[in-house]
């Protein structure tokens, strides 16, 4: 009798990811930022949880959320913790929990390469969303801190995507910067003309941020 060997049959496995996308927006609140400008920033974001199309796409892709402000060197803080979008109780907390949230710090300079320094060891605590995202709001070039340079590209070696919002007070500087200083090779920059421009532009760039395939 012929003796047969066994068949080993080796499959690659894929791994699953629960969560599509764990965006964290990172709002500056330097001393470039007045307290109605902050109000916006805040009702912003605020208004966009309660957006139908991204409670839609967030419930639809278990996306986790976390917001950090950010102002200069050592100066970040954890305003809203990584929070699943499960269903549209959790995205009502979220919007009700930026609409309240106190401002973290005032009179300071703008380190951006420090909140990303901050935010990427921030991904740890959501290991199975597939895409990590930090989405950056300023209205000023970084003054304080580190080489934002190196610390995009420390980002970008962790499998973080960085994009940008630019708030102008007339031209393209703040925008320019973003996309030659902050953002990551995968990254994009969109533009708020002013502060009033903000909820409107938070709202699109969120959108564009947790859709899977993006133009």
């Amino acid at each position: 009798m012929r003796c047969l060997a066994p068949l080993f049959v080796f499959l690659s496995v894929t791994p699953a990811f629960a969560c599509e996308t764990a965006l964290l927006l990172a709002v500056d609140v330097s001393n470039s930022v007045d307290a109605t400008e902050y109000r916006l920033q805040a009702d912003g974001l605020a208004d966009a949880m309660r957006d139908p199309q991204i409670i839609e796409t967030m419930i639809a892709d278990q996306v986790a959320v976390a917001v950090v402000q950010w102002s200069g060197v050592g100066e970040q803080f954890v305003s809203i913790p990584w929070t699943r979008i499960t269903d549209q109780a959790q995205a009502a907390q979220v919007s009700a929990q930026a609409r309240s949230m106190e401002r973290a710090f005032i009179l300071s300079g703008t380190a951006t390469g420090d909140v990303i320094r901050y935010a990427v060891p921030m991904f740890d605590q959501v290991p199975d969303c597939k895409r990590k995202v930090i989405d950056i709001s300023t209205d000023g070039t970084a003054n304080a801190g580190g080489d934002v340079r190196l610390v995009r590209t420390m980002a970008q070696r962790a499998g973080v995507t960085i994009n940008g919002i630019g708030i102008e007070s007339m031209g393209l500087t703040i925008t320019n910067y973003l996309r030659a200083a902050v953002i990551t090779g995968d990254g994009f920059v969109m533009t708020a003309r002013t502060h009033r421009d903000y909820p409107a532009v938070i709202r699109a760039k969120i959108l564009r941020e947790i859709t899977r395939v993006i133009s």
